[in-house]
């Protein structure tokens, strides 16, 4: 019987986790030679999300609930998920079932054909215009400007492989960028289009300031282009300035120009100066708090509670720990 994990990142989805567990378990029923292992990260959710896992983990022993300390971003919960997965691969799908996971068993068929990851590719978007414009903007940018080749309009609905996992076990990351980690491994990876639906209930958990947050995340995880911009325009303002102090002295010297003293253009120059100065240092202060945060080896994930833990696994820290595979298994990273 070959294993598969899943799994179902969740913060307050009261209304969408037995759900998801059951709309999981139908698939599987339907599947011979194949064995669910269903893994729920709960980011601290503060409604009954944690009471009603632990009712199905209970019920099931390849429930497997996972809850963090405090509120670790939706990134940090995932790869925690990919961390702990024991399968022979696995399924990663959003609590609200948007990426159906009756798609399963298309994503199997192509892992059987060799292929190491098998991504959604969202042929269309429940979101309003705007949004799903914005989203389509962003996909084709980081891709434009990354140095990895990350697929258009891929979200988190993906297939990976036992050796991808294995890789991730290794990444120590503070702000990771998942979809990019995998992206940017290698390896045989395919894609299939398919048509995301609308949420089942409640609202999404993702709002547009954290949906810039995942921008800023995977622009700056995996591109150097800001700070080459930063650079390149540091470059072109100074040469600019320099050419038009030259062209001043020119007329002044050689052709007797009797420039008016101009309060205006100094006044131009010095909030010119300024606002790219401030621009730049933002940019530079996103990449040194990320070195900061590896550095001082914070925001790590700490797991307050765990039920159904396997034989053996890992930790965040990437050191094998031994529980009972049925107890609850509650420990601090």
């Amino acid at each position: 019987m070959t294993v598969i994990s899943i799994l179902i990142p969740a913060y307050n989805e009261e209304d969408n986790v037995r759900m998801a567990y059951e709309r999981v378990l139908a698939v599987f029923d339907k599947l011979d030679g194949y064995e669910p292992e269903i893994i729920f990260t709960d980011n601290h959710s503060e409604d009954r999300t944690f009471e009603i896992l632990s009712e199905i983990a209970g019920e099931d022993p390849r429930v497997r609930v996972i809850r963090f300390a405090r509120n670790m971003g939706y990134q940090a919960s995932v790869l925690t998920a990919y961390r702990s997965a024991t399968g022979a691969c696995a399924v990663q799908l959003d609590c609200d079932m948007q990426d159906p996971p009756e798609l399963i068993p298309q994503m199997l068929d192509l892992w059987r054909q060799g292929n190491h990851v098998v991504y959604g590719i969202r042929r269309s978007l429940p979101d309003g215009p705007v949004v799903a414009a914005a989203r389509r903007g962003f996909y084709a940018l980081i891709d434009l400007i990354s140095n990895d080749n990350l697929p258009r309009n891929a979200g988190e609905f993906r297939l990976t492989d036992r050796r991808i996992l294995d890789e991730l076990r290794r990444v120590d990351d503070r702000s990771p960028y998942v979809r990019g980690l995998i992206s940017g491994m290698g390896f045989s990876q395919v894609g299939f289009e398919y048509d995301r639906a609308a949420r089942t209930a409640g609202e999404s958990k993702f709002p547009v300031r954290a949906m810039l947050a995942l921008a800023v995340d995977g622009l700056i995880n995996h591109s150097l282009l800001p700070l080459r911009l930063a650079s390149l325009i540091s470059l072109t303002v100074g040469l600019s300035m320099f050419l038009l102090m030259i062209g001043y002295l020119i007329g002044k010297l050689f052709f007797g120009q009797d420039w008016p003293a101009g309060f205006a253009t100094t006044t131009i120059l010095l909030l010119l100066s300024m606002t790219l100065n401030a621009m730049f240092l933002g940019i530079l202060g996103e990449y040194v708090g990320r070195i900061f945060l590896q550095a001082k080896n914070l925001n790590q994930p700490v797991v307050e509670t765990e039920l159904n833990g396997p034989v053996e696994q890992l930790n965040t820290s990437g050191k094998q720990n031994r529980a009972d595979s049925t107890q609850m298994v509650e420990r601090a990273q």
